[in-house]
């Protein structure tokens, strides 16, 4: 599903500025029909809140048009007052994708009397103070169950704080065709190409040797967790240089551990980071890694690191081999020399800004991981829960990540597969009830295995 920003909305409109029937009219009855399923038959009366814009014109058109099919529907403008009554469903068209300062006032008032409302609540196109690019409440917004969100999705529903607010979402596209945006909603589609029954005449040789750098004094159970996650995800070969020496990991004894320099003559592919620290000998490995002609995925400490010294994250942005890079918030701020707050502030441009900074593809962490690509494409994942901000949990997502590039997956399909499993699997832990709460990063990689081999024997 297309997602589109403010400024390709605002263009798409203009467009189509004499379309007929015009797009609000179409807007309020794709509302009308929409709050017709909601109310399931009951006679209860609606109330309708709508603002001075095109999202209140969208409401007063909703309004009408249920007016005209027998439901009640009491419409209160800017300024009014809002009638006692027993409403079977709030209808929010009090702001649309125009605002762009916090909700302050009697605007403010009504949001929190529509955020008491015990019954459903209908957000027309977006929730009432939540921007719609980047899924920032700047101060306060509706938190609606539904979101009929108008010709295409916004991005602001589906990351930061957007799933705190929009409810479920439907998408109407009013009848416009929305070819060649870049942005959409990641689904299977995006790798579903590479989703493939191996041979059976086939040896661990086919499927790469993935080598995870990192496991400093202190921090070998993320460099751990990482190779774990490499090797139950199809590697072949999992190495693990360990900066940090062990003999062997006695929960997963085909894990090959090695001092660093003895991995990296290994590997087809390269996973460095998880708990790789900040020592002179972690950067002169990162050195020697970023030079490596093969797929290198950098997470963690490597990312500090490169923040740090900006000569090697030039050298990073012009290899020959694929990159990949996983920050969260703060270590994407910390490579943008910016804050985690600018960061957050507009999540698709920062993950965009890093993918052609360093010529990437980018997975930026958090509530709808935004993925983001060297040619302008972006994508936001879905799935995924709170169980996910756990530690190690980020040193999985590498190794998994690290499996599918070894197994010959091109970067950008195997960081969008990545991603969508991790999520998708602690969304099965916690449909299980081993979630959201105290959900381990170690759990999530038999499921994720049992994911991904169930999409390869439907695909």
């Amino acid at each position: 599903m297309p997602l589109l920003r403010t400024a390709e909305l605002r263009a798409l409109e203009t467009r189509h500025a004499a379309a007929r029937p015009p797009l609000m009219e179409r807007a309020g009855r794709a509302a009308a029909g929409f709050a017709r399923r909601l109310l399931d038959g009951s006679r209860a009366p609606v109330l309708v809140l709508a603002g001075p814009g095109n999202n209140g014109g969208d409401a007063r058109v909703m309004a009408r048009v249920m007016q005209e099919q027998g439901t009640r529907a009491v419409v209160v403008g800017p300024g009014g007052k809002v009638p006692a009554g027993d409403y079977g469903l709030v209808v929010d068209g009090l702001f649309g994708i125009g605002l762009t300062r916090p909700v302050t006032g009697d605007y403010a008032k009504l949001i929190a009397r529509i955020n008491a409302f015990p019954g459903p609540v209908l957000a027309l196109d977006i929730p009432s103070g939540l921007d719609g690019d980047t899924g920032q409440v700047p101060g306060i917004a509706v938190r609606a169950t539904h979101t009929l969100s108008f010709i295409g999705g916004k991005p602001g529903l589906y990351t930061l704080d957007g799933p705190d607010h929009c409810g479920e979402v439907t998408v109407v596209d009013l009848g416009l065709r929305l070819d060649g945006f870049p942005g959409a909603l990641l689904g299977v589609d995006d790798f579903s190409e590479y989703l493939r029954p191996r041979s059976r005449n086939s040896h661990k040789g086919h499927y790469g040797s993935l080598t995870v750098i990192g496991g400093a004094a202190g921090m070998t159970g993320a460099a751990l967790l990482a190779a774990r996650a490499g090797l139950k995800l199809g590697a072949g070969r999992v190495f693990v240089g360990l900066l940090q020496t062990l003999a062997v990991d006695p929960l997963q004894p085909e894990l090959m551990l090695r001092s660093p320099d003895a991995a990296l003559a290994q590997a087809t592919v390269i996973v460095i980071g998880p708990g790789l620290g900040a020592s002179d000998a972690a950067m002169e490995i990162l050195r020697r890694t970023v030079s490596a002609d093969c797929s290198l995925l950098l997470d963690a400490d490597a990312l500090n690191l490169l923040a740090t010294h900006p000569v090697l994250a030039m050298r990073v942005a012009h290899r020959a081999a694929p990159t990949v890079i996983t920050p969260h918030p703060a270590e994407a701020a910390r490579l943008l020399a910016t804050t985690t707050e600018a960061v957050q502030a507009d999540r698709v441009g920062a993950a965009l800004v890093l993918a052609q900074r360093f010529k990437a593809d980018v997975a930026l962490k958090g509530c709808g991981t935004v993925i983001a690509h060297a040619d302008g494409r972006w994508r936001i994942n879905t799935s995924g829960n709170p169980g996910l901000a756990s530690g190690g949990s980020g040193d999985v997502l590498s190794g998994m990540a690290g499996a599918l590039l070894a197994q010959g997956w091109p970067a950008a399909a195997a960081l969008c597969g990545a991603v969508h499993l991790h999520g998708a699997a602690a969304d099965a832990l916690a449909a299980a009830g081993a979630g959201p709460i105290g959900m381990a990063a170690g759990e999530l990689i038999p499921v994720a295995r049992t994911l991904l081999n169930r999409l390869i024997a439907n695909a």
